[in-house]
């Protein structure tokens, strides 16, 4: 199959079976491990897999033949200092009064844990708002690239608007400035209600440009860079945010923030940002999410 310096040249049934894997939603690392349980190398197999991954998600042709060092390259995700606030060493940081301390660091997938991110105030605040506007959630259709209620996101949703209220505004600059990004970089906050049973398959944050939804929004706002997730209440079972790829699983507690990047400077994505909610076993689930874009967030 050749070495990772040099190029890797592959059979076109490879390339349809990955093709079409990928297009089913599968991840890269099981394909990379399947084609490992098939014999191949696992370094080829994680470069190839990545080629071929980044080559859909950024909606550029696949390879035909062959994978150059340089499109390995550009596909695999150079982890960067994060944007997040709280770095070099810091352990916790002001913001708008609200002391918001460092929990745990992951270095790949790029995860912080936060305290204290809300207060149990703000919480309670944020569902009595979204509560009476809640709908049940949506994903876009790979294909149509339209909103369409699917299993494999069973809640309940909505979205505000950026400063839609005084409440609204001020946890708009709060997490502004905690993600280190502009208030009109941000996605408007969604919040979800998760009740017994319901849970989200695993997923990307990140755009992938395979449908003319996903193409217009990117090329109006930039990708998403990093998302974080906050907690709104306790779960009394189950609930937990997972990546599957690292075996992390962070409990929902009131008030904390889960915080993750997926996009590098260069625009690399991290296919290690896979994440899900596990089912909620006992109670509920509220969580607040916020999405920020490499540039200002134009709605369609």
């Amino acid at each position: 199959m050749g070495q990772r310096n040099q190029r890797i040249q592959f059979q076109p049934g490879l390339r349809d079976w990955l093709l079409h894997n990928l297009d089913r939603g599968i991840p890269p690392a099981p394909l990379a491990r399947t084609m490992c349980e098939q014999g191949f190398d696992p370094g080829v197999a994680a470069d190839l897999v990545n080629v071929f991954w980044f080559a859909r998600v950024t909606g550029v042709e696949p390879p035909a033949e062959w994978v150059d060092p340089e499109q390995v390259a550009a596909a695999r995700y150079v982890p960067e200092n994060p944007r997040l606030q709280l770095d070099g060493g810091v352990n916790d940081v002001v913001v708008q009064g609200q002391r918001i301390r460092l929990a745990l660091r992951v270095e790949q997938p790029q995860v912080t844990l936060l305290d204290g991110v809300f207060s149990a105030a703000e919480c309670d605040q944020l569902i009595a708002l979204a509560q009476p506007r809640l709908r049940p959630s949506t994903i876009v259709d790979p294909v149509t690239g339209r909103d369409t209620v699917s299993m494999a996101r069973s809640s309940e949703g909505m979205f505000f608007r950026l400063n839609e209220t005084p409440l609204i505004e001020r946890i708009d600059a709060r997490l502004s400035n905690l993600m280190n990004l502009p208030v009109e970089n941000g996605e408007g906050l969604q919040v979800l209600r998760y009740r017994g049973g319901e849970q989200s398959v695993p997923h990307f944050d990140f755009l992938m440009a395979n449908n003319p939804a996903n193409v217009a929004s990117l090329a109006r706002s930039g990708q998403r860079v990093a998302t974080l997730i906050v907690y709104l209440n306790d779960v009394d079972s189950g609930g937990q945010t997972i990546f599957p790829e690292s075996g992390l699983a962070v409990t929902p507690r009131q008030g904390s923030g889960l915080y993750f990047e997926y996009c590098n400077g260069a625009g690399q994505l991290d296919p290690q940002s896979l994440h899900a909610a596990a089912p909620v076993l006992a109670g509920e689930k509220w969580i607040v999410t916020k999405w920020m874009r490499q540039r200002r967030f134009v709605p369609a």
